[in-house]
């Protein structure tokens, strides 16, 4: 069952993320912080720890992606530009909280053996 909210909570988030690209920005509070919630709970209940690793290296890889997402405004017409950037930036808020839990286990796993 654990898995199986996990597993939505992961798809929830990326929509979520996407759809920040195009909503107004009025929503954007309320939303980051459910992007947040959401990648807290993903790091929590999706990821193993056989899973750490790969899991963390393309959270890295998403992460600095989002931080070069201002680059993509310039993106002719503007409006795709725009929209671009901040689906990547909103997937790079919701990955992160993911990306804390699960090192934080793996060096917690570390520190046990």
């Amino acid at each position: 069952m654990t898995k199986k909210m996990g597993e939505w909570a992961f798809i929830v988030g990326v929509l979520i993320a996407v759809l920040l690209g195009v909503l107004p920005d009025n929503y954007e509070g309320m939303l980051t912080l459910v992007l947040i919630v959401l990648g807290l709970i993903v790091g929590l209940l999706n990821v193993t720890a056989t899973e750490s690793t790969p899991f963390l290296v393309a959270a890295a890889a998403l992460l600095i992606t989002g931080t070069t997402g201002t680059r993509l405004s310039s993106i002719p017409p503007g409006v795709l530009g725009a929209f671009l950037q901040n689906a990547v930036e909103n997937i790079a808020v919701f990955v992160a909280p993911a990306a804390i839990v699960v090192a934080l286990k793996a060096i917690q796993s570390l520190a046990k053996d």
